[in-house]
């Protein structure tokens, strides 16, 4: 499968129009899993046609107009795989709130009862018969990416329209789409009590 890699410093282009698409694949790259220390270094879409933009940003003033406008757009839907840790960054460093999101990951943990497994490696080998790599996965993105960091950059939004589709399918068959609703909708809390440091499940005894 031939896709169309393109890298975007500091923006998103004004030529590249992507506000007229129904749904946006969203992933994003950081230093590190700490939000009081780790920094915010590339966010990856693709309109689920092959495509991937890569957009390194600068970590200087993270100023971004297109791209922001873009993830707060509430006609478009996101869909992130594990859309709390994306969320988090972006809410931090690029101030702003994704609205209309949904997650595979969730999907995954209410619809696949039968697995334990819920990386995106997991869904696209079961739905799509497709082996991705994960070996740059804590390589540093912060300077200039090589050829393969930005293939594994793609590989993260590219196949995340098709994997969407097969597990929406799965919660509509087993009568829990709705829960999943119910669950996602709950996300920007989520994601602001981890800006708070409140990481632990809550819930719990």
């Amino acid at each position: 499968m031939q896709v169309n890699i393109k890298l975007h410093k500091n923006d998103l282009p004004d030529e590249i129009r992507l506000d007229d698409k129904k749904s946006l694949a969203i992933d994003s790259e950081f230093s590190g899993l700490n939000i009081n220390r780790d920094k915010l270094y590339l966010v990856q879409i693709s309109s689920g046609n092959n495509d991937a933009h890569i957009i390194q940003l600068n970590r200087e003033n993270y100023d971004a107009p297109n791209l922001k406008k873009l993830l707060n757009n509430k006609k478009i839907e996101k869909i992130f795989h594990y859309a709390r840790a994306d969320m988090v960054f972006i809410n931090k460093y690029l101030k702003i709130e994704v609205n209309n999101v949904s997650c595979t990951k969730i999907m995954s943990k209410i619809a696949r009862s039968y697995s334990d497994k819920h990386g995106l490696k997991d869904l696209v080998k079961e739905f799509l018969g497709i082996e991705i790599s994960k070996q740059y996965q804590s390589s540093d993105f912060g300077g200039q990416l090589n050829e393969k960091q930005l293939k594994y950059c793609a590989n993260d939004v590219i196949y995340l329209h098709k994997v969407y589709s097969f597990l929406k399918e799965i919660l509509v068959r087993e009568d829990r789409y709705e829960l999943y609703k119910k669950a996602i909708n709950c996300i920007q809390t989520r994601v602001d009590l981890d800006l708070a440091s409140f990481t632990e499940d809550i819930w719990s005894h």
